[in-house]
């Protein structure tokens, strides 16, 4: 059984080695030790209780260990606000509307403009599963137990919920987009760009023009590749939509990857899930579809399993789920189906 909870120190030396193995395009979780250890550091102080549960700038890093091996697989994570002095970057694109009457020409135009947003939104990223684990529904679980947590305590995030999709980068850390256009201003390769934006963004302002930039005048290769997503991306895509996400109209300054948001409550697993006492535990096998299933701590456990409901207000577990999740009789848990009605449909017929 795999497990998800917040990382400890004691899993430093694998989020070293999984940061490794994500290859380029992934922002949050960039092969750098000291930047590493300082993620650790901020969100172990993110999981502290707190008075003021509202969001600030928090981040809560999550890891999938298997309890079999004790062996951490796979890592995901929430920045509970963006903005303030380190806003959020991104390209909007807008159309722009340009006609001449005695010409009889009327164009409709992409441009590319800069925002950057002081106030929010939620940000998740850093979703990475090891390789071997992949197949197994388990990144399905890695993803939506940031739901879960979210919804047990959404005071803590911003209303608004972003995601960025990693864009189209090729092994050798290559991006269409980012030649065209980002390096004629930074003048340095896509890799180092990504790298930086993780560390300090300010040099994202000082460096970056304010004015629209035309799609037309980019190269064909550059313009195929915006709003796209990278091909190990688009499971992760297909799962936020089918969360609710939508895109945003918006894409990486760095790449072009696609940006999708969501309400925090319009969220599909966190709106369908339901709080419940654990009434008992079970040896038998209990017949139900799969359910994500969590404790309600700041000590956060999810796993999946199925769910026997003893009444409208009490859950029947397997047990070991309820020793995975360090459950007691009596206590409370957070459940809901793993999969969105419509795709439980289909596989049911």
């Amino acid at each position: 059984m795999v497990v998800i909870r917040p990382i400890a120190w004691k899993d430093l030396d694998r989020l070293i080695e999984l940061a490794s193995q994500a290859g380029f395009g992934l922002t949050t979780l960039p092969n750098d030790p000291a930047f590493l250890r300082r993620r650790i550091r901020e969100s172990l102080r993110a999981f502290e209780p707190t008075d003021e549960e509202r969001p600030n700038g928090e981040t809560y890093l999550f890891v999938m260990e298997n309890l079999e091996t004790g062996r951490v697989v796979g890592t995901s994570a929430i920045a509970s606000k963006v903005g303030g002095f380190e806003p959020f970057y991104a390209f909007r694109l807008e159309t722009s509307v340009h006609e001449s009457k005695q010409l009889g020409i009327r164009k409709e135009i992409q441009v590319l403009r800069l925002v950057a947003e002081h106030n929010g939104p939620c940000v998740i990223g850093s979703l990475f599963l090891s390789p071997e684990q992949r197949g197994r529904g388990q990144g399905r679980l890695l993803s939506l137990a940031r739901f879960l947590f979210m919804a047990e305590r959404p005071a803590r995030f911003d209303p608004m919920v972003a995601a960025e999709m990693r864009g189209i980068v090729d092994d050798e850390g290559r991006s269409p987009f980012w030649e065209a256009l980002g390096r004629h201003f930074f003048e340095v390769d896509y890799t180092r760009a990504d790298y930086l934006s993780a560390i300090d963004k300010r040099f994202i302002a000082a460096l970056m023009p304010p004015h629209p930039f035309y799609v037309p005048l980019l190269p064909p290769e550059a313009r195929a590749v915006i709003g796209q997503v990278h091909p190990q991306t688009r499971p992760a895509l297909r799962l936020l939509e089918g969360e609710g996400f939508r895109p945003s109209g918006m894409v990486d300054i760095f790449e072009a990857g696609l940006i999708v948001t969501c309400p925090r409550d319009e969220i599909r697993t966190a709106r369908e899930s339901r709080r419940a006492t654990v009434e008992g535990f079970l040896d038998r096998n209990v017949s139900s579809e799969t359910h994500l299933i969590s404790n309600v701590s700041l000590d956060y456990r999810a796993c999946q399993g199925p769910v026997e409901w003893a009444s409208p207000e009490a859950v029947l577990l397997s047990r070991a789920v309820g020793e995975a999740l360090g459950l007691k009789l009596g206590d409370q848990a957070r459940v809901v189906p793993i999969r969105p009605a419509t795709a439980r449909e289909d596989v049911h017929g």
